[in-house]
């Protein structure tokens, strides 16, 4: 009978790779190229006195109004310089990266055809880790001064940790498929934490879409240890937000203590320090990953799907 059912697995398994290497063969067939700029390179080896010429090939980066002693000053800053030369240390080659956002951009047409097709652009802006990467069609913009490694001596007295530990070169991949899908998931008309949940959880499903070789460590922004965490503590996690009824409960701070970007999340109880932020998140990825898996559902369709629907249909169990 073991020996019935090992070989049935095996034949399910190999199913299985069969169909997601199918799929994946017709996503690699798409033709994706994307042109690559390194304006950071152009600015920073720009010469004060031709500052005109960058300005009239890249106008959009140089509004107006703004004089160009501006330019200027940080062209030949020497903060600026160091910053400029710290990146080039890291990334003065980015066709690997290249490469692998046109295989996002492949994966995206599949499932998304009318996808835009951007040119690729890498700057050093302001150290705004909320816009690393920003995506408007015709351009995707990738701020390479916040990827240096989490540890790097220019974050550590400016940034805490749990801000710092996505500064790191493994996160561009994923922040490029958070800034290409931006507008994919609808907004849900309720406001309870349930579809804060389901929304959060649509977002990081596209990931396993776009991305499906990178871990769930690296598409949520956690560490393998926080992965873990939330594994192991899954069904505790969700006996709490049930006997406190709290999945349609529409307290706003509810957000900020499971869904939000935070150094943990906030159950009130002596586990907190041990979390990390955004269970909420992560449970609602779970949500929708099993509904997925229980109703072969066309991704649009999915993305359209309100909480409720979602949520009644997912069979979802956590696991103990």
């Amino acid at each position: 009978m073991k020996k019935v059912f090992f070989l049935f697995a095996f034949v399910f398994v190999m199913i299985s790779c069969n169909k997601k290497s199918e799929v994946e063969k017709k996503i690699e067939e798409i033709p994706v190229t994307l042109k690559l700029s390194r304006f950071e390179k152009l600015f920073f080896e720009t010469k004060p006195e031709e500052l005109s010429k960058l300005k009239v090939a890249y106008p959009e980066f140089f509004p107006q109004g703004v004089p160009d002693s501006v330019w200027i000053n940080k062209m030949t800053h020497p903060l600026w310089i160091e910053l400029y030369e710290e990146t080039q240390k890291k990334y003065s080659d980015f066709d690997a990266q290249k490469s692998e956002i046109e295989l996002v951009f492949k994966h995206a047409k599949f499932y998304f055809p009318n996808t835009r097709m951007p040119e690729i652009i890498t700057v050093i802006s302001e150290m705004d880790y909320n816009n690393k990467v920003i995506y408007n069609g015709d351009y995707l913009l990738i701020a390479l001064e916040l990827y240096l490694g989490k540890d790097h001596e220019f974050y550590r007295s400016e940034f805490p940790a749990y801000i710092r530990q996505n500064f790191e070169a493994s996160q561009i991949i994923p922040d490029v498929v958070t800034a290409l899908t931006n507008n994919q998931v609808p907004e849900d008309a309720n406001k309870n934490l349930l579809s804060q949940m389901i929304f959060a959880g649509k977002e990081l499903y596209i990931k396993d879409l776009l991305m499906p070789d990178y871990s769930d460590a690296d598409k949520i922004g956690y560490t393998p240890e926080q992965i873990k965490w939330c594994q192991d503590n899954e069904s505790y996690m969700w006996r709490y937000f049930i006997e406190e009824s709290l999945l349609y409960d529409t307290d706003p701070k509810l957000g900020s203590r499971f869904i939000h970007r935070a150094p943990f999340s906030k159950f009130y109880l002596e586990i907190d320090n041990e979390s990390p932020g955004r269970v909420g998140t992560w449970i609602g990825w779970q949500i929708v990953r099993a509904y997925a898996e229980n109703n072969k559902i066309d991704v649009k369709k999915l993305l359209t799907t309100d909480a409720t629907t979602i949520f009644n249909n997912s069979k979802y169990k956590p696991k103990k």
